[in-house]
């Protein structure tokens, strides 16, 4: 008989977040990347539910979670999580966290006890900068500052947007004003000082040709988490896990059953 999903909202700074649970057994915690939601996993979803107790969290600001009011970092997102496992008596959860959802789960593994983790794409490493990027950032912050001077401040709102719908990232370009401050905050954070603190077996799961968090990351986490391995998506891209999902569950099953079984 299929679990009956619930929708979970609750509240962590005055903010109300949204989570499903379903399924039964181990808790396992689903962690979606930016600029996505929990229905990221809706086509993988089924399987954890037939092994686990499913927690599908939608990160605030973005499905049915309420935006931030002030700027947070990974920090506040891990707290949120940890809040609601406090709450619900949630103990040694196995965390799936893609891209941003891996920077949780990173930081949410290296001071709770958890089961094990899978890391799909993850952030966490800060991304190496060429020098043409920093001159496009410094560029972009003088001109914020001297064109409203120089043409006005409506005219010079409109050449900053053009620029910036040339130049930012779709991520960047779709987010509020707030949530942007918070990409730009989130992106620039590295993790590499606690991933040699997580203590549970660690799989990352990558795509080979993922150019937003590139295997070179993966490498570089396998290197710091003490118990860690990759398994590499053949031409895959950051959402490798939705080019190959037959070969994700068969990793995911042969990783994370076993655990749930005893």
């Amino acid at each position: 008989m299929p679990s009956e999903t619930m929708d979970r909202d609750y509240t962590y700074e005055g903010i109300r977040l949204h989570c499903t649970e379903e399924g039964e057994g181990r808790p396992l915690m689903l962690l979606h990347g930016w600029g996505c939601d929990g229905k990221i996993f809706d086509s993988v979803r089924a399987f954890f539910v037939e092994h686990f107790r499913v927690y599908t969290f939608d990160f605030a600001g973005f499905g049915r979670s309420e935006e931030p009011r002030e700027v947070w970092g990974v920090e506040q997102y891990t707290r949120s999580v940890e809040a609601f496992a406090r709450e619900n008596g949630i103990e040694r959860p196995i965390l799936v966290g893609h891209s941003f959802g891996g920077r949780v789960a990173i930081l949410y593994a290296s001071r709770n006890e958890v089961e094990k983790v899978m890391l799909v794409d993850a952030a966490g490493v800060k991304p190496r900068r060429s020098a043409r990027y920093y001159w496009k950032v410094y560029s972009y912050k003088v001109a914020k500052r001297v064109l409203p001077i120089a043409v006005g401040r409506h005219r010079a709102q409109r050449i900053i947007d053009r620029y910036r719908a040339k130049t930012g990232s779709s991520d960047y370009n779709n987010a509020t004003p707030m949530m942007r401050a918070i990409l730009s905050k989130c992106v620039n954070e590295d993790l590499c000082h606690v991933m040699p603190l997580i203590k549970a077996p660690t799989l990352l799961f990558w795509g080979e040709h993922d150019t937003a968090t590139p295997l070179a990351d993966a490498r570089r986490m396998e290197s710091l988490i003490p118990d860690a391995g990759i398994v590499t998506v053949r031409g895959g891209s950051h959402f490798s896990f939705l080019d190959d999902p037959g070969l994700f569950l068969r990793v995911a099953e042969s990783f994370l059953v076993g655990t749930a079984d005893k």
